[in-house]
């Protein structure tokens, strides 16, 4: 079954500083109907204005990633950890016992874009932990790339839950295929473009909640770039 979370449905944070869509429940937007998907708690899509962004604050037990699709976003947090993410580069901050960071758009002229995700942890209480790694040219073009795993393995940052988290970048006509073991589920989030899962069709800002499928072939009609969360 696959089930359309469609972009114009999400939460809206608007400020000056900020465009916010919130695929799931999060801060001042509540909906008892999308409080997530599994171990999945929260899918942001932010744009933050230059030289502005989110000041210190702390988080606790959760599994923080950043994604860059346009811009720069520039990390610091409690930990001694200072550094600017870009596009092709993915960041993971384990919060687990208390953390505290902040994030902003050191560009002085363009607003940034990234996807703001959070998952809950395997086990509370675990030791607080940064990586930010580079996603190789090319490696997302025309295929499922591995960009998260509980084992870290390859290229991927360690998270720390059952969940593999794959990103795609595909070109008018390309198709990938993945393979769902029984009783996992699978979201997919679309950052560009349209595609097609099993001919279901997701515009962009899309979300998609997959269950009880086997097999999955997405296939692109344009320019396309998404992340695929494949869930235990």
């Amino acid at each position: 079954m696959i089930t359309i979370r469609k972009s114009e449905d999400r939460g809206l944070a608007e400020l000056d500083w900020l465009h916010s869509q919130h695929t799931f429940s999060f801060a001042d937007y509540s909906d008892p109907e999308q409080m997530g998907f599994g171990n999945l708690r929260v899918i942001n899509e932010d744009q933050i204005q230059p030289e502005t962004g989110f000041g210190t604050h702390g988080h606790q037990d959760m599994e923080i990633i950043s994604y860059i699709l346009e811009g720069e976003l520039a990390h610091k947090d409690n930990m001694g950890n200072g550094s600017i993410i870009r596009p092709g580069e993915i960041q993971r901050m384990s919060a687990g016992t208390g953390v505290l960071h902040s994030e902003h758009n050191p560009s002085t002229e363009t607003r940034n874009r990234f996807f703001q995700i959070w998952i809950l942890p395997e086990n509370g209480g675990i030791e607080p932990g940064y990586e930010q790694n580079e996603i190789p040219e090319g490696a997302r073009d025309g295929t499922l790339y591995l960009v998260g795993s509980r084992d870290g393995r390859g290229n991927s940052v360690t998270i720390h839950q059952d969940v593999e988290l794959y990103a795609s970048i595909l070109s008018a006509g390309d198709k990938v295929t993945h393979e769902v073991d029984e009783g996992r589920g699978v979201w997919v989030q679309l950052a560009s473009g349209a595609i097609e899962i099993n001919s279901t069709a997701m515009s962009v800002g899309d979300g998609a909640a997959i269950t009880a499928e086997i097999n999955l072939e997405i296939s692109a009609s344009e320019p396309s770039e998404f992340l695929l969360f494949d869930l235990g």
